[in-house]
């Protein structure tokens, strides 16, 4: 422990700088990315990765039932295996309660967790439960996957698209309509429950793995342990901006997201403004799709074959800096930082 470490406080070096921190107790090839992904034995890697979510923070009643909660703690950690390429295996749940939690309460959170893992053939193998003055729901999730699948954010080469499996903003207009009703207006009620839908219940892109390895495989000779497969990747769910920032960080390179190419819902169009559209699928956070950085022909196919919301949404540079660029000209160039997305601290 360093004297500065004695004064500082989290909140003076946010959530970024902790977690550079405390990446330094760990070893440094197995940090860093969506999950940690451990060699078992040879030809199979095991794919770790853990959340939490806070009552209060992450959910509340206001917006989010236990059923919701509980899909949404399971859909995160799913999230994170789909974004390093690994296969679900099981869960476990540490859960700390108050003393007057209804059981009911608890009931309905284990079932909402259940319907998510079971569209996902996966399982509850074990956890924890304690008291606590807030409602805390941990979950680790386990998967595998072969090590020249594995999908990490330090893969990104300069002249690779950058492609996001679907809609971005979602989420975040899903959460303000539950925060605030009267933004309905103007709005379809089939719009209005599909925006909260998108919050409540987001979708994990597990599906899209698959799709891609085929599309790999078919492209071009299998890869070997020794050239891995030629992806960098992360999910959303700190938000588009968020995501292609730390990919280019920990790839050393830089990107340009061209605005026009980004997907816009269908149910913003002449009901919230350009710029504000732009903000909530920039940095909204918490879609949950994936965004993948992969040669140019690899990535066309891959959006065709997703189809509607899926796009190339830039490409990445080596310059020092990720850029929003507008070909149109109508914006002046934005260099994009982490500072506008949700940070912790």
């Amino acid at each position: 422990m360093t004297d500065e470490s004695l004064v500082l406080k989290v909140g003076d070096i946010g959530e970024q700088g902790l977690l550079k921190r405390l990446q330094g107790f760990c070893p440094p090839d197995i940090v860093g990315d969506d999950g940690a992904a451990i060699a078992t034995q040879p030809g199979q890697f095991l794919v770790v990765t853990t959340d939490v979510l806070v009552d209060g923070v992450h959910f509340s009643d206001r917006t989010t039932s236990p059923q919701d909660a509980g899909w949404r703690a399971v859909a995160a950690n799913l999230s994170d295996l789909a974004a390093m390429g690994a296969t679900p295996l099981g869960i476990t749940v540490g859960l700390a309660i108050t003393g007057d939690t209804p059981v009911s309460w608890v009931e309905e959170l284990y079932e909402g967790m259940i319907e998510c893992l079971q569209r996902y053939d996966t399982v509850i193998v074990g956890g924890d439960v304690v008291r606590s003055p807030i409602i805390t729901i941990s979950i680790t999730a386990f998967g595998d996957v072969s090590p020249n699948r594995i999908i990490r954010r330090s893969n990104a080469k300069s002249g690779d698209a950058i492609v996001v499996t679907g809609f971005h903003g979602a989420s975040r207009a899903g959460l303000e309509l539950l925060l605030h009703p009267e933004l309905r207006e103007n709005l379809r009620d089939a719009d209005r429950k599909a925006l909260i839908q998108a919050h409540q219940r987001p979708k994990p892109r597990l599906d899209v793995l698959p799709i891609l390895w085929n599309i790999l495989d078919f492209q071009s000779p299998v890869p070997s342990p020794q050239s891995p497969v030629p992806i960098a990747g992360m999910d959303s769910s700190d938000g588009l901006a968020d995501a292609v920032v730390q990919i280019c960080t920990a790839s050393g390179v830089g990107g340009r997201i061209e605005r026009q190419q980004i997907t816009i819902p269908p149910a913003f169009h002449n009901w919230i403004s350009p710029e504000k559209a732009m903000e909530w699928m920039l940095y909204g956070g918490e879609d949950f799709e994936l965004v993948l950085c992969l040669p140019l022909a690899d990535a066309e196919i891959l959006v065709k074959r997703l189809g509607e919301g899926a796009a190339i949404v830039g490409r990445i540079t080596n310059d020092d800096d990720v850029r929003l660029v507008d070909i149109a000209g109508k914006y002046p160039d934005e260099i994009i930082t982490l500072d506008r997305g949700f940070q912790h601290f």
